[in-house]
């Protein structure tokens, strides 16, 4: 069993803007504080570092509030990176932004392309046997098709899925915990999405905690839902909590916050 679904030698993160106030919401639930939000970052990006692996900070971007997702700009595997096309408008630019830092890692840098197709990254779950692809709001069937073709000769297959209504990204609602299972809600695991793995069910009312991370040995994982920290626990996961309040306010978990990876060769 190989582990290059969840073991990494580096991640990129970029440090949250005074901008992040003028985040995109589904639902105003309060404006995020941002030194509050700051401490959880840094929190974050310890934690990454204390797995051994190479951190890289990304100074903020004022033009773009929410740019301290980095996940949604690209998908990086071992074989190479690709550039994705936002399906938010305002977010577009961020992409181009994050294009130079991994071309400056990737030999095969690629890209989505066509004005039809969007896709996000958090809308991206990759296992060890294939890529799943969550349809939704930000991420549409031509930027799925888009994304095939570019891995196809990587021998990464795609498997399209859909998020469910309601739900901002496929990994909004579940996480990779290791080569054959899943972390999910009861309302994405209902869809069948997940035959052929483990799944972990998220306590029913902490759905928000469906958004972690295994990285390394340790599962990042946002503070406040003892039930189903409790259930990785027992799973036999090592689990490090930290804060998410003021990310939850713009949609944003812990997985948005990071692009993890493993690059080709050696990395200066």
């Amino acid at each position: 069993m190989t582990e290059r679904s969840f073991r990494f030698t580096h991640a990129i993160t970029r440090l949250p803007s005074a901008a992040i106030i003028r985040g995109l919401r589904a639902v105003d639930t309060g404006t995020p504080d941002l030194a509050l939000m700051s401490a959880h970052h840094a929190a974050y990006r310890a934690a990454l570092a204390a797995t051994g692996a190479t951190v890289i900070d990304l100074p903020a971007l004022d033009a773009y509030p929410d740019s301290v997702f980095v996940e949604d700009t690209a998908l990086c595997l071992p074989e190479g990176a690709v550039i994705m096309r936002p399906g938010a408008p305002t977010r577009l630019g961020e992409a181009a932004e994050m294009a130079p830092h991994l071309a400056a890692l990737y030999p095969d840098l690629r890209r989505i392309e066509g004005a039809d197709a969007f896709i996000e990254g958090g809308d991206i779950l990759v296992t060890e046997t294939e890529i799943l692809v969550g349809r939704s709001a930000r991420t549409n069937a031509a930027g799925v098709a888009a994304l095939a073709r570019l891995t196809a000769d990587w021998g990464r297959p795609v498997r399209e899925v859909h998020t469910p209504p309601g739900v901002l990204h496929f990994k909004t609602d579940c996480s990779l915990m290791d080569a054959e299972t899943v972390l999910a809600t009861d309302r994405l695991a209902a869809s069948g999405c997940f035959a052929g793995y483990r799944v972990i069910p998220v306590v029913a009312g902490e759905e928000a905690a469906a958004n972690a991370i295994r990285f390394n040995d340790v599962v990042l994982f946002p503070a406040g839902f003892p039930r189903t920290r409790d259930r990785l626990v027992a799973a036999g996961h090592a689990v490090t909590e930290i804060g998410n309040s003021e990310c939850a306010k713009i949609d944003g978990g812990m997985s948005c916050l990071s692009l993890r990876f493993t690059p080709p060769g050696p990395v200066s």
